[in-house]
């Protein structure tokens, strides 16, 4: 349903931001659907956000943690899902604002970026690699950040390469096999729609099959992208002695009882929670390096619910990015 608002206004610290795209995300279906507490209402779902700066707001007054004038107006910037932390607290100041437990999200604790204008925290926003484009650029804001960290969690992708297995193949997964090719590592992917199978194919996977098929062998890590707990014990018998399994989704249905022995021989479970700035970095630069071109359907943003509708149902591969 579409509502016209008046353009909001910067505050302190703040940017107005005209959108010219914005990602959609299984996490935007969270919020919608109910499956994450409703913490504001009504909300402005969407936080993979790229766009301009039309307005700078006020500088904080000193002393601020947060740089005044990060970006002028006329500055490319993306805007991702952590929108601000404390700043303060004993995870802020050890490099894991992503635990910060007054951390707030955007588009769940504030507008998002299905719309044509966004606020916009300047320290929390990011300069975007001119090799981009816009609808390119977008999905690497959460799926490609997501991803990312998962990817170093699950301990696969440093200088030795390594076996990484992946179940699911939407929007993250499709960003970071790619990160993960560059890095030397031979992947593996199950998932469960044959248009997903081929875009993995496509993108180099060493092996492709259906979600609860067998690898054909142990995988030093893995990630599940799919918010499905019943692949857990699945996932687990895959990875090899000492390997990690990271469980990347902010939402997942019920895990099953596990066996000790789905875990024995020092394999370990670990859940990705949002996301640093640094991540968001390193990840930028990255793409840019690599470079990561994501496969993306663009909408319209008058036809947002019918693109929720189609990740739902599984019926694109790789990203959908909404353009105003």
């Amino acid at each position: 349903m579409r509502e016209d608002r008046a353009v909001p206004a910067p505050g302190p610290g703040e940017l107005l931001v005209r959108v010219t795209a914005c990602g959609i995300c299984r996490t935007d279906l969270h919020v919608i659907e109910g499956d994450l507490p409703l913490v504001a209402s009504p909300i402005v779902p969407g936080h993979q956000i790229v766009g301009t700066v039309e307005r700078v707001g006020p500088a904080e007054p000193s002393p601020s943690p947060h740089a005044p004038r990060r970006f002028d107006v006329g500055a490319r910037v993306g805007a991702a899902w952590l929108r601000s932390t404390c700043g303060a607290c004993a995870y802020c100041a050890s490099g894991r604002e992503n635990l910060c437990e007054r951390a707030r999200f955007t588009g769940w604790h504030a507008d998002g970026g299905f719309a044509e204008y966004a606020i916009v925290p300047a320290a929390f926003a990011y300069a975007l690699p001119s090799s981009l484009a816009d609808a390119e650029a977008a999905p690497l804001l959460c799926a490609g950040i997501i991803g990312y960290r998962a990817l170093r969690l699950s301990g696969v992708g440093g200088t030795a390469g390594g076996r990484l297995g992946i179940y699911g193949f939407g929007s993250s997964a499709s960003v970071t096999i790619q990160v993960a090719r560059a890095r030397g590592c031979e992947v593996f992917v199950c998932t469960r729609e044959p248009t997903h199978r081929e875009l993995a194919r496509t993108l180099g996977a060493a092996w492709v099959g259906e979600i609860a098929t067998p690898m054909p062998e142990p995988v030093d890590g893995a990630i599940i992208f799919a918010p499905a707990g019943e692949l857990v014990p699945i996932a687990l018998r895959n990875l090899a002695r000492g390997g990690t399994l990271a469980l990347a989704g902010i939402h997942m249905s019920r895990i099953p009882a596990l066996d000790y022995a789905d875990l024995f021989n020092e394999r370990r479970v670990v859940t990705v929670t949002a996301n640093t700035r640094a991540d968001g970095e390193e990840l930028l630069a990255e793409a840019a390096r690599i470079p990561i071109r994501p496969a993306v359907t663009t909408f319209a943003l008058e036809d947002a619910n019918r693109a929720l509708l189609a990740l739902k149902q599984g019926a694109f591969a790789g990203s959908g990015v909404l353009i105003p």
